[in-house]
């Protein structure tokens, strides 16, 4: 198959069935990219998903592009980040219109609530074999339990793999190392309401670190506080990001929806993502520039040890939060033991497997 066409059909794929979040995301992608296809090694991917923390934007979408790049040059970047968008915003803005025009959401929750601790089994699957890769040796090791304590108790998680990557320098070479990252902003031939939609968004897809989630106290303070959207509106955008698959800024499509119709869907959407498509441009070529470096690999393995530590620390507490009975703890035990046990089983099959099993023991 061709590179380029191999690319689009992956992450449309994963773009429809991605369920849970930047860390079920980053799951997915290991087994599609590493297990099943062996693009690039797992140590290279653990590396792509150290830098990736550590840039703005939305997390598992970059992966996505550092994947695409991996395989088929800047078209495959393109490709890539374009197909795992696609389809939730295309959910996103069916979504958007049925609420302008009926003032209320389509209910999935009985699929949702089996597919949520499905996930946790896939989220668990990629830590477990991330971090046999990034665990090196003991000091790693100390780093990772660090890790997930800070992230348990709320730390940021920039904050945290900041730190990682310093206590790896000093650990290994007493000396630490930082990067910058810029990036380009674009026109668009828009009307001006769609044009300042652009803007705003653009601005917080240039700045957003961290968790998708912080989208939302950005725009109450770029969108709600200025009068421009409802706090309802806002509470039911964050509901659209639980109800569809792939990344959680394609709510953006809905708020966008909202100000200006199928134009401003357009716009928020260009803007939320188009500085990340940038950014993963820039700082690709470096990876392996950092690998080379004994200093920066140091400080890589301190990053990538922590990127393990906070999917795990996501992890537990996606399980707090979806784990709470007799059902889920069926749904999440019997994922984990597919998962585990039959090597051809994969993560489209247990996001499957687990919406049907929540749907069927609704009737129970």
């Amino acid at each position: 198959m061709n590179k380029l066409k191999e690319v689009i059909s992956v992450f449309f794929r994963l773009g429809c069935i991605a369920f849970g979040g930047p860390a079920a995301h980053v799951a997915m992608m290991e087994e599609e990219i590493i297990q099943k296809r062996k693009w690039i090694t797992q140590q290279h991917f653990l590396d792509l998903i150290g830098i990736t923390n550590l840039i703005p934007g939305p997390n598992s979408t970059e992966m996505t592009m550092h994947c695409g790049y991996e395989r088929a040059g800047w078209k495959g970047l393109v490709a890539a980040g374009f197909f795992f968008i696609f389809p939730a915003v295309v959910i996103t803005c069916i979504f958007a219109y049925i609420y302008k025009e009926y003032g209320k959401i389509p209910e999935i929750s009985h699929m949702l609530y089996g597919i949520k601790p499905a996930v946790i089994a896939i989220i668990l699957g990629a830590a477990y074999k991330l971090g046999k890769k990034a665990l090196k040796n003991w000091q790693l090791g100390m780093i990772g339990v660090l890790v997930i304590a800070t992230a348990l108790m709320g730390w940021n998680e920039i904050l945290i793999l900041l730190c990682a990557g310093i206590i790896g320098g000093l650990i290994y070479y007493g000396a630490f190392a930082q990067k910058l990252s810029s990036f380009a902003l674009f026109p668009l031939a828009v009307s001006i309401p769609a044009w300042k939609t652009l803007l705003s968004f653009l601005k917080v897809g240039a700045i957003l670190y961290g968790s998708g989630y912080v989208l939302f106290a950005f725009l109450d303070a770029e969108l709600v506080q200025s009068g421009i959207l409802t706090k309802a509106e806002l509470i039911d955008a964050i509901a659209i990001g639980q109800l569809t698959p792939g990344p959680v800024l394609s709510t953006a499509s809905f708020i966008g929806w909202q100000i200006g119709g199928w134009q401003g869907a357009a716009a928020a959407t260009v803007g939320i993502f188009l500085p990340s498509f940038v950014f993963v441009r820039l700082i690709n070529p470096m990876v392996h520039k950092i690998r080379k470096s004994k200093l920066l690999s140091a400080v890589l393995d301190a990053v990538n040890i922590a990127a393990v530590g906070v999917i795990i620390a996501v992890c537990i507490e996606m399980g707090l939060e979806c784990i709470i009975d007799w059902k889920t703890i069926f749904i999440a035990l019997s994922s984990a033991a597919l998962l585990f046990g039959f090597k051809k089983v994969n993560s489209m099959h247990i996001v499957l497997y687990g919406g049907l099993l929540g749907y069927l023991l609704s009737f129970i």
